[in-house]
């Protein structure tokens, strides 16, 4: 997707690879077992610190797709929302 390497070479506080790191992360995020999902809830995970915080990754989706064109918003969209699905299972 030419346009989100655009965006990225655009934005100052973006940089290369970026939204490819916070679908990674994102998708990490949710494919954890439901048990360390409900202890991030309760405790919070200290160590996102050293990782990245996947609910940072997930804002950062949002204000890109956004600021994309609606195709290509679509088509990012597409991917976030089956991950989505995968964490409100129940």
């Amino acid at each position: 997707m030419s346009e989100i390497f655009r965006l990225e070479q655009a934005w100052n506080h973006l940089r290369p690879g970026a939204m490819s790191a916070a679908v990674r992360l994102w998708k990490g995020y949710v494919h954890r077992p439901g048990r360390l999902l409900w202890q991030d809830y309760e405790w919070g995970d200290v160590h996102w610190h050293c990782c990245g915080d996947p609910f940072e990754a997930r804002a950062l989706l949002d204000t890109v797709m956004r600021a994309l064109s609606p195709r290509s918003a679509r088509r990012l969209r597409a991917v976030v929302d089956r991950f989505d699905a995968v964490r409100d299972r129940p």
